[in-house]
């Protein structure tokens, strides 16, 4: 199942930009959608994730009081907040899917991904 991924593009140091991420069916039970990114030259790593019911969320501490994750009133979008951007967030982010709860886990416990959408910070 391919998410439905968009968003992302070239902004300044401090800048913002939003990124979404949407699931193609209803959700039932237990689900995590997650952004990661992934920097040239870099393994990817998680960025942000949420538990699709309710508000629990995980942000890496990179990231943390600079991004946040919100939802539409449709219930099948999550969107991806990203503040005060920084060049060291210039990279490809990836949304992805999984079943269970939210942890830390690797990429490669998620099995639906969206396609990538390049952020550029510039300095």
């Amino acid at each position: 199942v391919q998410l439905q991924a968009s968003g992302g593009g070239l902004v300044q140091a401090g800048g913002s930009l939003r990124l979404s991420c949407s699931v193609p069916r209803r959700i039932f039970g237990s689900y995590v959608m997650a952004w990661f990114r992934q920097a040239p030259g870099k393994g990817r790593e998680l960025v942000a994730a949420t538990q699709w019911s309710g508000c629990d969320s995980y942000y890496a501490a990179s990231v943390k009081g600079w991004f946040a994750i919100s939802r539409d009133n449709a219930d099948n979008t999550r969107y991806l907040q990203m503040n005060r951007l920084k060049s060291e967030d210039t990279a490809v982010y990836y949304c992805a899917g999984r079943e269970g709860t939210l942890m830390n886990v690797p990429a490669d416990k998620y099995f639906e991904w969206g396609q990538g959408t390049e952020v550029t910070v510039s300095s």
